[in-house]
């Protein structure tokens, strides 16, 4: 239909060419520590690669950053003949880049780790990609179809169909510093976005860094890992009407709305990493004539190219955290070399080792903790019905506690209010709060945001109160 501009969103595929590594413990460890699919790298991105080629209605495709691993020359050219082959097939391809897609010194540091071949047993350095080679490198998908260019930063704005712009912001910042745009940037894109509405247009934004922390205590711990400025950002798009951000970087699934005193509001749609185990794109559709956005994930079930009966969840999901931590729990008491084995590179190993004698224990009590242990720690019993009491008694802790982690990622966590597992789980939580109080652990309160608490915290990851799908969601975009 004329009158519906339609995309995918890809970002996180954290590409690393098979050129750079053999099998053998350098990379198998830094794997584990990144806990996401380095191996498998290419062939997820060849999967969804051949998922958008075979839908002939979407012709446009953004990748948001993080394309590439560590900013090797290697995966920055293999990553860009996949771009070719999409546009071989029709697609029109928007790029833009982050921390990850380049190393260096200087101007040019990062926090990553830098572009590394891994041999069985040793480690040796790659050439890379300089910050500043990134633009030229990628300027054919995007700057050179571009309605504007911003010449510092590299942000550009494409018309991605009738109606509709896209403003590809890239973040200035090295990794260590402000990720986002400066003075300059950010009039900027305050004037890009007055020419679109006075072109009657929408304009939708896209940058890595999220602009909305996925979880309160994630801004308040780690505020680096945000968009720089993104409170002014924040009055921006509320004082102009700007409906709609999509980001990545944290690798997690995740909706949620800003809305300020005067009820002017937006949304930041971060999107999954697709080196995760459950990797999707976004699938978003504007509706120029109804003024609506539509957006919908899509994932994959196998990868293409790899001769295995399991599903892509099941080939991954023990590289990411959740995976990893369930195998490790039953390990510790079964097979403590085992354990630390598993563990290096994931944990410090050296203090697993040395603390076994307290390990073991805890490991052991939370395998064999019911549900009724946290309910009489938190003191709820009176807030359950008779036939929740009964179950506490049967249901053990550990299956809870490895569904709260896989959803971190995910999204969509599954207790809700009223359930056996988060009556109990807020009980805990808000005794804790308490007991904090009263004693003033220090320690505690400073991981804990100004006006929140540990029960807030809990509750975020324990179903979704944003916006109630993390996965779908429709909006007006006037």
């Amino acid at each position: 239909m004329e009158n519906k501009v339609s995309f995918y969103l890809l970002t996180d595929s954290h590409y690393i060419s098979k050129k750079n590594w053999v099998e053998g413990k350098p990379f198998t460890l830094r794997e584990r520590g990144d806990q996401i699919a380095k191996k498998l790298s290419p062939e997820i991105l060849d999967t969804f690669i051949d998922k958008i080629i075979a839908d002939t209605e979407i012709d446009t495709v953004l990748f948001t950053g993080d394309n590439v691993d560590d900013g090797d020359m290697n995966s920055h050219y293999e990553f860009r003949e996949r771009l070719e082959k999409l546009r071989a097939a029709g697609k029109k391809v928007y790029v833009t880049y982050a921390t990850h897609d380049y190393c260096g010194a200087g101007e040019d540091e990062c926090v990553f780790m830098g572009s590394t071949k891994y041999n069985e047993n040793s480690t040796e350095p790659l050439p890379f990609m300089h910050k500043g080679e990134l633009y030229d490198f990628y300027k054919d998908y995007g700057p050179e179809q571009a309605l504007s260019v911003h010449e510092e930063s590299g942000s550009y704005v494409v018309r991605i169909g009738e109606g509709v712009r896209l403003a590809a912001i890239i973040d200035n910042g090295n990794g260590r510093s402000h990720c986002g745009l400066f003075e300059d940037g950010v009039e900027w894109l305050k004037n890009q976005i007055d020419e679109a509405k006075q072109a009657d247009e929408f304009i939708l934004l896209a940058v890595h860094h999220p602009v909305i922390a996925p979880f309160e205590v994630f801004r308040h711990v780690v505020e680096y890992e945000l968009y720089g400025g993104y409170r002014e950002l924040w009055n921006i798009m509320c004082e102009k009407n700007v409906r709609v951000v999509f980001t990545g970087h944290t690798h997690i699934q995740n909706i949620r709305k800003y809305e300020d005193e005067n009820g002017s509001w937006f949304l930041d749609v971060s999107t999954i990493a697709l080196a995760n185990a459950a990797g999707k794109m976004r699938k978003i559709e504007v509706d120029t004539e109804k003024a609506k956005c539509l957006v919908t994930s899509v994932g994959i079930e196998k990868i293409n190219g790899v001769e295995s009966d399991k599903s892509a969840f099941e080939q991954l999901y023990y590289l990411n955290f959740p995976g990893i931590v369930e195998k490790l729990i039953p390990l510790a008491n079964k097979d403590y070399d085992e354990f630390l084995s598993l563990a290096e590179g994931f944990l410090p190993v050296d203090k697993l080792k040395k603390f076994k004698f307290a390990v073991k224990p805890v490991f052991r009590k939370v395998r064999k903790m019911k549900m009724s242990t946290l309910v009489r720690l938190g003191k709820c019993k009176k807030q359950l019905t008779a036939e929740q009491i009964k179950a506490a008694k049967e249901e053990k802790f550990e299956p809870v506690l490895y569904e709260i982690l896989k959803h971190i990622y995910t999204g969509n966590a599954p207790y809700s209010p009223g359930t056996l597992e988060y009556i109990a789980i807020e009980g805990v939580a808000a005794r804790l709060d308490r007991i904090v109080n009263r004693f003033n652990i220090g320690a505690v309160k400073k991981i804990i945001p100004p006006g929140s608490s540990i029960a807030e915290i809990a509750e975020d990851f324990l179903y979704n109160n944003r916006t109630g799908d993390d996965d779908t969601i429709e909006f007006d975009l006037i």
